[in-house]
């Protein structure tokens, strides 16, 4: 049955897919990224979800680094750590607070989030906050669930592996080198790298009707590289 269904950064990579791949399935999707909406602010998120309607499906993929490199954490503001946390966790909790309410009426949703692999572990690339704020969307993503189940909404994550999905990913995968290259590959069990549609495969998995005993869970795509 089709559904409505909103999905965050969706304006290239990793997010283009999961949207692509929704309407594909006869969803109604809403794309929604920055410039148009900043998710990061209370109020403007408020507003779109307002003038939208009701939303069966939500997927938070806004996210990111925000431009950030590592940087010793004595060198980091509160601003560059505000600014990581808005982009993630803050607007995780914005778009799902604004649909919850249609959900629960409804006694019908999915929210499906996606975190990092960094959240479960650390980050490749040493951004503390980054690292932070996908831990603190999983630990989100179990209490939505505790709260929600009782309404006929689940909440689920997806922890993604490396995944070359934007020209950010690319130029990560290219400053490694081939020594570099060769040994994140020997660390990932299937011995490749993740493609966005491995993370949307598993996004339609947690949106649809079969998933409905399954909430609260992290789930890994990642090759396999979490095993080692």
């Amino acid at each position: 049955m089709s559904k409505v269904a909103v999905v965050t950064g969706a304006g290239h990579g990793i997010g283009k897919q999961i949207a692509d791949e929704l309407e594909a399935l006869g969803h109604r999707v809403h794309r929604v990224d920055l410039p148009e909406v900043d998710l990061s602010n209370s109020k403007l998120t408020t507003q779109y979800f307002n003038d939208l309607g009701p939303v069966d499906i939500l997927v938070n993929n806004a996210g990111g680094v925000v431009g950030q490199v590592h940087h010793p954490l004595e060198e980091i503001t509160d601003e560059m750590w505000a600014a990581i946390f808005g982009a993630n966790m803050m607007s995780t909790f914005h778009c799902t607070r604004a649909v919850v309410p249609g959900m629960k009426e409804r006694k019908w949703g999915r929210i499906v989030t996606i975190s990092s692999g960094a959240g479960r572990s650390v980050s490749l690339t040493g951004i503390q906050a980054y690292a932070t704020a996908k831990a603190a969307q999983i630990s989100f993503t179990r209490q939505m669930a505790y709260e929600l189940g009782q309404h006929g909404v689940t909440v689920n994550c997806i922890a993604p592996g490396f995944i070359l999905s934007n020209p950010s990913t690319q130029k990560q995968w290219e400053s490694y080198g081939d020594d570099g290259q060769k040994k994140i590959i020997d660390a990932i069990a299937v011995r490749r790298l993740g493609k966005p549609t491995d993370i949307a495969n598993a996004v339609k998995f947690f949106a649809s009707e079969e998933s409905s005993w399954v909430t609260g869970q992290t789930l890994s795509v990642d090759g396999g590289h979490s095993l080692f």
